[in-house]
């Protein structure tokens, strides 16, 4: 054993000179750094929109403990190979822990105690001798909701990063493993993650008096394009355990839904032991009001709130209902009646089974009723539905199904990081889905058989809406791709 609290018989030749290399290198990383400082920012940048501040992190390959300090961390652990290096870092931020350690020995790794929010592999994973067996030992450091990112370069940029070594450029790496988005999301299922989401960064790493940021804000996010840039990212969380019976709060907005109001009670199966329904009303012209007061007085033995709107708007509606709910898990469901209640339980084995985090209806699967959606407005959700896949990088058919389901944990962490993109949404679905995706949660969808309107008028305008909804694809470009 020595000082660096590992016994060096436990390194293979291949960890032992990546050890001595980056001993040596210790003393020379600001200099490497400051020479691409562009890349490290862009970096840095795009890793702060996928950790929130505040989340308790592991950094696996930490070097000077930079980028964990940068995170903001509540609590903060770095576990790295070098013992210059961890010195180093322990001297610069004293408030986080650092372990000198080999991340692929089970021994080194129960040095550390505890769950963590967010695992994080930064340019670390083409260093492993035995990447899926690493992996697969990380699963101990993961509750339910532990996310892990692998951060690496792409393999497409091999011969110009080893021309930028050989010219001095950039910071050697010795011998490492390159390793594709595919190859990594491969490695990661094999070893019990399950990846929920892949991107591609920086087209142009150099500042080049800011046309390298412009082009990486502008033109590098586009597709084909995205795959030629020069960082990677992979985020996965652990694969589905056992089935919970989670109770769960069905909201429903209604607005000049008189006649839908007991439909949607009677239709509704009991598929929670503990099942709340809260209607929230929007200043009806047609009476819904009283009717929803009538239908929870004739139903004494379901657990009906009924709620007025302060605002106007489903956005507004989904606010005021969720922050009143008591379920661990909140539903959605339009008045309408066009997505049958009679489906919801389907929706609820999704999410209480583990399979999805984020569950999103689809009307665009299974064939729909002569009358449920006019044709415009089909082609419109299909174009818009391609566009969000492409923004977020989650698969969506259909982003403005009113059914959403999420659990309230996972809402009110979306509450708490609205500031990120502000009070930008009347539908409320897309408050939601960028919450959604920015928190990383496994978004899947349950196609579901779209009906007829029974009662009412839709209150969707194909031309005001389809404008906002074309603001919401440029919005999201600006707060998802031009980081």
């Amino acid at each position: 054993m020595d000082d660096s609290g590992f016994s060096v018989s436990t390194l293979t030749p291949r960890q032992a000179a990546v050890r001595d290399l980056f001993d040596r290198l210790a003393p020379d990383v600001d200099g490497w750094a400051a020479r691409n400082r562009a890349f490290h920012d862009a970096d840095l940048a795009y890793l702060r929109f996928l950790v929130p501040a505040g989340a308790s992190i592991l950094e696996v390959g930490c070097g000077l403990g930079d980028v964990l300090a940068a995170l903001k961390p509540s609590r903060g652990v770095g576990i790295d190979l070098s013992p210059a290096t961890v010195a180093r870092a322990r001297e610069r931020h004293a408030g986080l822990e650092f372990y000198v350690g080999n991340a692929e020995d089970k021994a080194d790794l129960a040095k550390i105690a505890g769950i963590f929010d967010v695992i994080l592999l930064s340019d670390t994973i083409g260093f492993l001798d035995d990447c899926e067996e690493t992996l697969r030992q990380l699963l101990r450091f993961a509750g339910p909701r532990t996310r892990i990112i692998v951060s690496y370069y792409s393999r497409l940029w091999e011969p110009v990063l080893g021309a930028a070594e050989r010219l001095g450029l950039k910071m050697p790496q010795g011998q490492h493993t390159w390793l594709s988005t595919t190859d990594t999301m491969n490695l990661l299922a094999l070893a019990g993650w399950e990846p929920v989401k892949r991107e591609w960064r920086q087209l142009l790493p150099r500042r080049l008096l800011g046309l390298g940021p412009l082009i990486n804000r502008t033109i590098a996010p586009l597709p084909g394009i995205r795959r030629l840039c020069l960082r990677n990212y992979v985020v996965a969380r652990p694969s589905a355990g056992a089935p919970s019976a989670p109770s769960c709060t069905v909201l429903i907005p209604c607005r000049n839904e008189r006649g839908n109001i007991e439909s949607a009670v009677r239709r509704l199966p009991k598929f929670a032991r503990d099942l709340e329904v809260i209607f929230v009303e929007g200043h009806s012209a047609d009476g819904t009001y009283e009717e929803c007061l009538r239908v929870r007085d004739t139903y004494p033995g379901m657990d009906i709130k009924v709620l007025r709107q302060d605002g106007k708007g489903k956005g507004d509606a989904v606010r005021k209902g969720f922050a009143a709910a008591r379920g661990e898990v909140l539903m959605i469901l339009d008045a309408d009646l066009t997505m049958p209640p009679e489906s919801l339980p389907k929706f609820y084995h999704a999410i209480a089974s583990g399979i999805g985090e984020f569950i999103n209806g689809s009307r665009l699967v299974y064939p729909m009723a002569d009358r449920a959606m006019r044709f415009l407005n089909w082609i419109a959700n299909r174009a818009f539905a391609s566009a969000f896949s492409f923004l977020l990088n989650q698969r969506f058919t259909d982003t403005l199904c009113g059914t959403k389901v999420l659990w309230k944990r996972d809402y009110e962490t979306i509450v708490v990081n609205r500031g990120y993109f502000g009070e930008f949404d009347p539908f409320g679905d897309f408050d939601l889905i960028f919450g959604a995706a920015r928190l990383n949660l496994k978004i899947v969808e349950v196609p579901i058989r779209y009906a007829d309107r029974a009662y009412g008028e839709t209150q969707i305008s194909r031309f005001q809406h389809g404008w906002l909804l074309l603001r919401m694809v440029l919005f999201a470009w600006r707060k998802f791709k031009a980081i």
